[in-house]
């Protein structure tokens, strides 16, 4: 098959023709047919990423496709089967999994994957890991049963889907199953990308009434009143201007930037007894400087991965409000380009001046 294969750190991703395995016992094999680009595919490409060690690899993991086969065991789906692959293939056996969170899984089967799964991929015959088992810029990708979630069939649109993977679960998830924001509630989102426009979104299907934007670029913040926000702020002094929005400071937070120095302002930011969400994740190592008298406020900082996200329940039920008309996903998506300009897709996320960039194939 064809796949973008990123050779070393800082680099530009080169497509080659690499062999893929038939799946193995309780696995899939996935025709894809899109996959977007996400920060932490940049992440990975610049050296930073905890789960790349060492390239070559294949990245992309915000995905969906069309099942093309399947190995022994496996009962749930078939070959013509349209399925997101999720991020997460909870084992369902751990202590994590056996009280409900299933993002926490902590069996060994998922603990590899993160690491790059099984080698299912071979470049001129040596072995090559793929993003968080999955590695979707290619044509196919071969993986667990348990990260399948199959959706609906007909006329589906399949760059939509793939969002549902990553960016929309991220942020939606960290809304409601993280924050657990209420009706009525004031919420500040800091950034505004396509995992910032998806709390936005999560916020309006909470019923929170004040929704702040807050970003440094003014188009991104244009789309984030498209998708939902009742104020926008260009940042500079968070609690100072929300503060002059929302008197005492917003009931929820959420920093998707990953800047430890923005994180410290959202926090600032809320009211006593508020809540900030860490949506984006600082480089490692890096502290954050918090005001000790504002946690004696009962103020509260809380981390979220992949919006604490328990795939089959969400990710049919994210797609379901999709279908309906409740969330955006067609906005989301500034292009669709296809695997040969991966290259292309990455600089324009770089830039800053998309929401997602979508691979379509």
């Amino acid at each position: 098959m064809r796949a973008a294969v990123l050779t070393g750190f800082q680099a530009p991703m080169e497509i080659r023709e690499v062999e893929i395995d038939d799946p193995g016992p309780g696995e899939v094999r996935v025709r894809i047919k899109a996959s977007g680009v996400c920060g932490s595919d940049l992440k990975a490409i610049d050296g930073k990423s905890p789960v790349v060690r060492e390239p070559p690899f294949i990245l992309g993991h915000e995905s969906a496709g069309v099942v093309e086969s399947v190995g022994a065991g496996v009962t749930g789906l078939r070959p013509g089967d349209p399925v997101i692959i999720a991020m997460n293939g909870p084992c369902g056996r751990c202590r994590h999994c056996g009280a409900g969170r299933f993002h926490l899984c902590s069996g060994p089967a998922r603990l590899q994957a993160i690491m790059g799964g099984a080698p299912r991929v071979r470049l001129d015959g040596r072995e090559t890991r793929r993003f968080i088992g999955i590695g979707s810029f290619a044509e196919y990708a071969v993986v667990a049963e348990t990260m399948c979630v199959k959706v609906g069939g007909d006329g589906a649109d399949f760059a939509a889907l793939a969002l549902l993977a990553c960016g929309v679960v991220t942020g939606v998830g960290a809304v409601l199953n993280v924050a657990r924001v209420e009706p009525g509630s004031s919420v500040l989102v800091v950034g505004c990308g396509g995992v910032g426009l998806n709390v936005v979104q999560g916020a309006v299907l909470a019923g929170a009434t004040t929704i702040v934007a807050a970003d440094v670029a003014e188009s991104k913040l244009k789309l984030a009143e498209r998708f939902g926000a009742t104020h926008t702020l260009l940042a500079a002094d968070l609690p100072k201007q929300v503060g002059e929005l929302v008197r005492g400071g917003a009931d929820y937070a959420f920093d998707v930037t990953g800047v430890p120095g923005v994180l410290a302002q959202a926090f600032a930011a809320t009211r006593q007894g508020g809540t900030t969400i860490m949506v984006g994740s600082p480089p490692a190592g890096r502290p954050v400087e918090l005001d000790p008298g504002l946690l004696f406020a009962s103020r509260r900082l809380m981390g979220t991965q992949g919006g604490d996200a328990a795939p089959h329940r969400d990710l049919p039920m994210l797609a379901g409000l999709y279908r309906r008309g409740r969330l955006d996903l067609d906005g989301l998506i500034s292009e669709r380009l296809p695997l040969d300009a991966v290259n292309d897709a990455v600089a324009h996320v770089r830039e800053g001046a998309v929401a997602r960039t979508v691979i379509t194939f």
